[in-house]
């Protein structure tokens, strides 16, 4: 049954406009540090790897660069892998599992892959541990051409030299309980829709993709994280988060038609990984490893299976 669930801004059934838009944006507070907790990472990794700036988000009175990690020895007869993290900001261990993977394994990889890493594409998001970004946009429904998102747009254009020529790219995400009680009431309230509750899965679960859906390579990561932490269950329709599951751990959504950051290359393989920090059963620092260990099977899998 469609409900109305109560959100404090705006009014139900019309969508926001500036005013609405601008009361949310006053709410929003910083949590925490991109400075600290990502680029000075990304600093100490400069002896290793090179780092690039893509772009950068002047959201005043804040700005902020948009850096990648590279391969330092580049190769154009390597196949090229791309990992981007932190697409939706709250989604810590995208963040830190993209930043963990090249601490400890990009180097297993040289001269076998170039390697291309994103950690941490809405940064001011990750600080204020949100979904959207200033405009209350939601940037992983915005890769497309005249992007609104300016995060979006910085991305594809980092992308677009390797657009056609990239084997794999994994997008690391997380699906939180505040999914169900913040940001699908916000996203209903701001579009002047109904709310409709849903199920939080607990566990680990990958998105492939309806049009190349590489179900071999999806039940790699899966078997990989499964070592790590659960795997989530189907719920009782046979579903994760609405959509049928069709392998264990494995739903498949319409990557580029929605506009999902996993859907920015013609990669032969794709996935957006989704771990549960909630879960009693998770901790962490297991949430971080998840992800570290999805980005190695992806990687792994597809220098086994380049064609």
């Amino acid at each position: 049954m469609m409900t109305e669930a109560f959100y404090p801004i705006g009014t139900p059934g019309q969508p926001w406009g500036d005013a609405e838009t601008s009361e949310w944006l006053s709410r929003q507070t910083r949590q925490r540090s991109y400075a600290v907790d990502v680029l000075s990472v990304i600093d100490r990794l400069r002896s290793r790897f090179e780092v690039v700036e893509y772009g950068r988000l002047d959201y005043a009175p804040d700005a902020y660069p948009l850096l990648a990690i590279r391969s330092r020895n580049w190769r154009d007869d390597l196949p090229c892998m791309l990992v981007t993290g932190g697409v939706h900001g709250y989604e810590t261990s995208g963040v830190h599992g993209a930043l963990q993977f090249v601490d400890q394994h990009a180097a297993d990889y040289e001269g076998r892959a170039n390697l291309l890493v994103a950690p941490c594409v809405s940064p001011w998001a990750y600080e204020r541990v949100h979904r959207w970004n200033p405009q209350a946009i939601d940037p992983n429904r915005s890769f497309r051409a005249d992007s609104p998102a300016p995060e979006s747009a910085a991305l594809m254009r980092l992308v677009a030299p390797q657009r056609d020529g990239m084997l794999m790219h994994i997008d690391l995400h997380e699906t939180t309980d505040t999914d169900e009680s913040e940001f699908r009431p916000a996203l209903a309230a701001r579009d002047g829709k109904p709310s409709e509750p849903g199920e939080i899965p607990d566990g680990f679960y990958t998105v492939g993709d309806t049009e190349n859906p590489q179900p071999a390579f999806q039940q790699a990561v899966i078997a990989a994280v499964a070592k790590v932490t659960h795997i989530a269950p189907a719920d009782g329709n046979g579903e994760i988060i609405g959509s049928p599951v069709v392998a264990p751990g494995v739903i498949n959504y319409p990557l580029k038609q929605l506009g999902l950051c996993a859907g920015i290359t013609n990669a032969r393989y794709t996935t957006t990984t989704e771990v549960y920090p909630d879960s009693p059963r998770a901790t962490p620092e297991q949430c971080n490893a998840a992800q570290v260990a999805a980005v190695c099977a992806a990687i792994d899998f597809a220098l086994a299976h380049p064609a």
